[in-house]
C-alpha cells in the first residue's frame, strides 16, 4: 500500500511537472509575438524554446516508458504546436544546390567579420572566388571592410559584381545587374545599421535590403570582464560572479530592445516599396524571436521554402541561425542552403529564386 502510494505521488508530481512544462512551451512559442520593451520575460522564453521542446520529448518517453497513454497525449500535442518552429530550424528535405540550372537569380548574404582584419586581402579574395563558384547574382554583406589588402576589396570584387552599393559602415551590396538607386537606414544609437539597393534584373527592379541588426552584448561583456581580470588577478570575473551576470543579461535584454526597433524600422520602410522584395542579412536573433516574425511579415523564409536539413548560420560554441533570406511571395524560391566556410564566424546563405 505504501510503494503504491509513492508512485501516485511521483506520477503526480511528473504530471504537473509536465503541465507547467507545457504552459511554458507555448509562452515561449507565440513569445514572438510581444515586444520585449514592454514583456521581456516572455520574450525571453523564445531563446529556451529548443531546451523546451527537448524537455517534452523527454516526457513523452517517460510517460510511454510507464504506458501511460492518456497523459503521453500532453506532450504529443505540445510537440505537434512546435511544428512550425522546428521547421525554421530543420527540414525534412534534400537540397539541390544547383536547381534551376541557369535560370534563377542567385543571392547570398554574408557577414565577413571585417575579414579577420587581416591586411593581405587573401580572405576577402578566396570570399570572391567562393562567391564565383555559386554563380552568385547579388551579394549583401555585414562586417565588410574595405581597408583589407590596401583598399583592393573593391576593385576586385567589382570585375566580377560590376555595380556596387555602399550603406553606412560595414555594410555593401554587389551587383552582376544594374543598381538604380541605394539608401541608408541608420539606426539611432547603435553602431548597426541597414540599407537597400533597387537591382534592375532584366527589366525587373527588385528592392534588396542588406541589414545588420544590434549584437547580443555578450562577447564584448566577457572580453571586458577579462581585461579586468587580467588586470585584477585576485579578483572574480568569471560568469559565476553574479555582478558579471547581471551585465550579460542587462546588455541581451537592451541588445534585444534595440533589435525589436530596428526591426519595425525596416518592417515600415519595406512595407512603402512599390517593388518587389529580398530581405537578407544578420538579424542577431533566433527564428521566432519578435524581431524575426517582424521582419518576416508577410514575406517567404526561405529555409522553410526550399531548404533541408539543420540550418544554423553562426560558427560559435552555441550553433544558432541568426543570418536569413526572406522574400514577397512575387518570387518562388528554387534552392536555399548554407556553405560551411571557416572565413569568418558566420556561414553565408545562398538562395536562388525566380519571378
Amino acid at each position: 500500500m505504501g510503494k503504491l502510494a509513492v508512485y501516485k505521488y511521483i506520477s503526480l508530481m511528473f504530471l504537473v511537472l509536465q503541465c507547467v512544462l507545457t504552459v511554458f512551451t507555448i509562452m515561449a512559442l507565440y513569445g514572438g509575438d510581444v515586444n520585449p520593451a514592454g514583456h521581456s520575460a516572455r520574450a525571453m522564453l523564445v531563446y529556451i524554446l529548443p531546451i523546451l521542446i527537448g524537455a517534452n520529448v523527454i516526457m513523452l518517453l517517460y510517460w510511454l516508458v510507464r504506458r501511460k497513454w492518456i497523459y503521453a497525449l500532453i506532450p504529443v500535442i505540445t510537440i505537434a504546436f512546435c511544428i512550425p518552429y522546428i521547421g525554421t530550424l530543420y527540414q525534412f528535405r534534400s537540397v539541390d544546390k544547383k536547381a534551376g540550372g541557369d535560370k534563377g537569380l542567385k543571392v547570398a548574404t554574408y557577414n565577413v567579420a571585417m575579414f579577420g582584419r587581416e591586411t593581405s586581402g587573401f580572405l576577402a579574395l578566396d570570399i570572391l572566388a567562393q562567391m564565383r563558384r555559386q554563380k552568385v547574382d547579388v551579394l549583401c554583406m555585414q562586417e565588410y571592410n574595405e581597408t583589407s589588402g590596401d583598399k583592393k576589396n573593391s576593385k576586385s570584387y567589382m570585375e566580377y559584381f560590376p555595380y556596387m552599393a555602399v550603406g553606412r559602415g560595414d555594410m555593401v551590396v554587389f551587383s552582376r545587374y544594374p543598381i538604380k538607386e541605394s539608401k541608408t537606414l541608420d539606426f539611432e544609437d547603435s553602431n548597426q545599421s541597414a540599407m537597400w539597393a533597387d537591382v534592375d534584373v532584366n527589366g525587373q527592379v527588385i528592392r534588396f535590403f542588406n541589414v545588420h541588426l544590434q549584437t547580443t552584448g555578450i562577447n564584448r561583456t566577457m572580453h571586458q570582464a577579462n581585461k579586468l581580470q587580467a588586470q585584477n588577478p585576485y579578483e572574480d570575473y568569471s560568469m559565476s560572479n553574479s555582478r558579471v551576470m547581471n551585465a550579460i543579461f542587462g546588455n541581451y535584454m537592451l541588445g534585444m530592445m534595440f533589435r525589436a526597433g530596428q526591426a519595425i524600422t525596416i518592417a515600415n520602410e519595406k512595407h512603402n516599396s512599390v517593388n518587389p522584395c529580398i530581405l537578407c542579412g544578420d538579424f542577431n536573433d533566433v527564428p521566432y524571436s519578435y524581431v524575426y516574425n517582424t521582419m518576416l511579415g508577410n514575406m517567404v523564409d526561405g529555409f522553410k521554402e526550399c531548404g533541408g536539413g539543420w540550418m544554423y548560420t553562426f560558427r560559435g560554441k552555441k550553433a544558432v541561425r541568426i543570418d536569413y533570406i526572406f522574400h514577397d511571395e512575387f518570387f518562388k524560391g528554387l534552392t536555399y542552403y548554407k556553405e560551411d566556410l571557416t572565413t569568418s564566424d558566420h556561414l553565408p546563405v545562398f538562395m536562388k529564386v525566380t519571378f
